[in-house]
């Protein structure tokens, strides 16, 4: 607890949780920092002694948007029962994302677009794209595709225009057309 009786990894967490709500449905550079900490319900300073600064605040925002996408899939992918298939449920699992009440498209895409070059989102958008160039790589690698690198960079333009669709056009159903454009590009990898 800090000196004003505050359980300080609770404050930490709804700290985390006001920027989680606001920064997403609201756009980064469009909420003060004033009004997370008011959502959060907590005094001022302990936006300093939880994170050390604001940038500290937006770098655990993104990184829990990143963790909830990594333990989605270390969660879910081991139930397909081949790398055909867990190439695919990459998509099956995204699409559950996409019928949720509010859903604004991949926060980090959203962030960057936001951002200038410099700011602790750019490094942490790095992280981020290339652990999902990564995990498509791998997935690729595992299905033994010729050309595991061509399918994944396909892949992720994949995954970053089904968000994008899915949000912009308000239609969770992406996710169907999503799959068979997957299905159809993974394949044609296998067979070439």
């Amino acid at each position: 607890m800090d000196d004003a009786g505050i359980d300080l990894a609770l404050a930490r967490q709804r700290l985390l949780d006001a920027a989680d709500e606001l920064f997403y449905r609201q756009g980064m550079h469009r909420v003060s920092i004033d009004r997370v900490i008011e959502v959060a319900g907590v005094p001022a300073e302990t936006l300093r002694e939880a994170f050390g600064s604001t940038d500290e605040l937006v770098r655990a925002y993104l990184r829990a948007r990143h963790t909830r996408l990594q333990d989605a899939l270390a969660r879910d992918l081991p139930g397909y029962p081949t790398p055909r298939d867990r190439l695919v449920g990459v998509f099956e699992i995204q699409g559950q994302s996409f019928a949720e009440p509010g859903f604004r498209g991949c926060a980090l895409v959203t962030a960057s677009a936001e951002a200038l070059p410099g700011e602790v989102v750019e490094e942490a958008v790095t992280e981020y794209r290339d652990w999902i160039h990564n995990m498509f790589f791998d997935l690729a690698f595992a299905a033994e595709v010729t050309h595991p690198e061509e399918l994944a960079e396909q892949l992720v333009v994949l995954f970053d225009g089904a968000a994008i669709s899915a949000w912009l056009d308000a239609r969770p159903s992406t996710v169907d057309t999503t799959r068979a454009v997957a299905e159809a590009l993974v394949d044609a990898a296998l067979q070439s």
